[in-house]
């Protein structure tokens, strides 16, 4: 695009961006620089040259964009202008920006040209990324969780900022993880964001993200849409944010989690992520890197050794807890299925899911509630509870043979208030007798997975230490003989299934129950009718 065109399209937009940033009078064309601008470095004074006022062009700063010259001064002095300005909006016009931190300000947004890719650079003597400031004092959370300085774009105690445009941002020289240890020079995150508010993050493409495409660590007001991550890690982690909305992205993430919501102790406070909308979203961890931004969507090969992570998450950091959550219309294809975890002493509360379909689920079972006591926090904290979850209008096809869905508390503190409905889950099947006399340890203190039990003595649903528990019009069909029954219950209170189909197992088992109490089945087959107040071993 000319800058003649430019200057006709954002003429018509600087008041709605204006407006929308809260970035003041520059940004709708008022003034782009302090009235002693001519006393200012060369550098700030080209900013006169845009040709929108309130646009502040990185080439017009001595950004080269041709892949090969480092541009992150030329970036920096860019956002500096329009900070200083009050406030406007950054643009990297088509090209190839090799560069280091870039530091986002306050009131400022950051436009991708179609074409603008911004390349995260190898470090090299002398040159490379921000070192990590110093952390919250503590070892509670991994060490990525600890540091956001050390980012290809970061931003720290911000507000009213923007990362918007069709572009790519590509972390070609961030590492995967450091470990415990920081690499001196090196990034491992794309955009890395920390106590901020107002923040959009709309249109943009990452690739090869590092530990983190996306790290959201105490930033409220946060809404990431329409954005792709095709990564080799997590895509994005949601941390110890507040009113957040995720809307219409695409995160192929096949070595790590793709949508995670967490609430460590990075902060140095327990701190809960609440009020979260997610909605129509693909996530996926089956592609090979770089296949789902080129449409290309390459499968691995046969035997390849890769986790086929990619999910939604609750976890497992979980120290301030998660309230208020949706989550709606969303696709998980070749990848571990809906995970909630609370393990280190708070609540996971107050959650509802809708309409998600699942294709080709690896590695555990399609959904995982799991309540533990790993407890990785301040000593003293008490074991934290989940409760009030619903999960309706969910299609699952090719689930694990040797895994099954799990709601699993721990002795002492069960999981409470659970809803099931229209649910249909079709398992590969062939579970063994053997498989159905397992007795799964507890791991209360281990890390959570769906695979943490082993194999598992039910197809359908493994159940233990659970209150309250409703499973509606829920339908599963096995496409290889089962000897194992449909669902196993152990130590239940108040559990009621209604409208079960299930095939009838090998076994002639469709449920196990063990220390249940208050148990009703209805309207369901091949079971008849049935209530019990109390049970110790039973099967239907």
């Amino acid at each position: 695009m000319s800058d003649e065109q430019w200057e006709q399209l954002l003429r018509t937009r600087r008041q709605a961006v204006a407006g929308l940033f809260g970035i003041g009078a520059a940004a709708a064309g008022i003034s782009s620089l302090p009235a002693n601008a001519s006393t200012r470095p060369r550098e700030s004074r080209l900013a006169s040259r845009s040709p929108v006022e309130g646009i502040f062009n990185v080439r017009q700063f001595g950004a080269r964009g041709d892949g090969k010259a480092l541009d992150t001064r030329a970036i920096n002095r860019a956002i500096e202008a329009a900070a200083d300005a009050g406030g406007g909006v950054v643009r990297f016009p088509a090209g190839n920006y090799l560069s280091f931190s870039i530091r986002l300000k306050s009131n400022v947004a950051i436009w991708f040209d179609p074409g603008a890719t911004v390349i995260g650079a190898e470090p090299s003597a002398g040159a490379g990324y921000d070192a990590p400031e110093p952390g919250p004092g503590n070892h509670y959370e991994d060490y990525g969780h600890r540091h956001w300085h050390n980012a290809l774009l970061w931003g720290v105690g911000l507000e009213n900022i923007a990362l918007l445009g069709p572009g790519l941002i590509y972390g070609k020289g961030l590492l995967r993880t450091m470990g415990g240890n920081p690499v001196p020079g090196h990034g491992d995150k794309c955009i890395s964001l920390k106590d901020c508010h107002n923040v959009t993050i709309r249109d943009i493409s990452i690739l090869h993200g590092g530990h983190f495409g996306i790290l959201a660590t105490g930033v409220d007001n946060l809404t990431i849409d329409n954005i792709k991550i095709d990564t080799n890690r997590d895509g994005m982690d949601i941390d110890c944010c507040k009113n957040v909305r995720l809307s219409n992205l695409t995160v192929n993430s096949p070595w790590d989690d793709a949508i995670v919501l967490k609430s460590s102790y990075a902060l140095n406070y327990a701190r809960p992520t609440e009020s979260v909308a997610i909605s129509n979203c693909m996530v996926s961890g089956g592609y090979q890197e770089g296949t789902l931004l080129d449409g290309t969507f390459k499968p691995f090969p046969a035997g390849a050794r890769v986790p086929h992570t990619g999910r939604i998450k609750f976890g497992t950091e979980s120290n301030g807890g998660f309230k208020n959550i949706t989550i709606s219309n969303c696709i998980f294809e070749s990848c571990a299925g809906l995970a909630l975890e609370t393990v280190d002493g708070a609540l996971l509360e107050d959650v509802s899911i809708s309409n998600i379909t699942m294709r080709n689920i690896l590695g555990g079972g399609p959904i995982f509630l799991r309540l533990g006591s790993r407890m990785r926090g301040p000593a003293g904290s008490a074991i934290g509870q989940l409760r009030r979850v619903n999960i309706s209008g969910v299609a699952v096809s090719s689930a694990p043979s040797a895994f099954c869905s799990v709601l699993s508390g721990i002795p002492g503190h069960a999981i409470e208030d659970v809803r099931l409905s229209d649910i249909t889950i079709v398992s590969r099947g062939g579970g063994t007798l053997a498989e159905a006399a397992l007795k799964p340890r507890e791991k209360a203190n281990h890390y959570p997975e769906p695979w943490m039990f082993g194999p598992l003595p039910a197809y359908g649903f493994y159940i233990r230490h659970v209150k309250r528990l409703t499973m509606a019009n829920i339908e599963f069909r096995i496409l290889a003989p089962e000897a194992r029954p449909a669902i196993v219950l152990d130590d239940a209170e108040g559990a009621d299934f209604i409208h079960l189909k299930a095939p009838l197992s090998l076994s002639g088992r469709t449920f196990a129950l063990s220390n249940v109490r208050d148990f009703d089945v209805a309207l369901s087959r091949p079971v008849p009718d049935t209530y019990f107040s109390r049970v110790t071993t039973e099967s239907l």
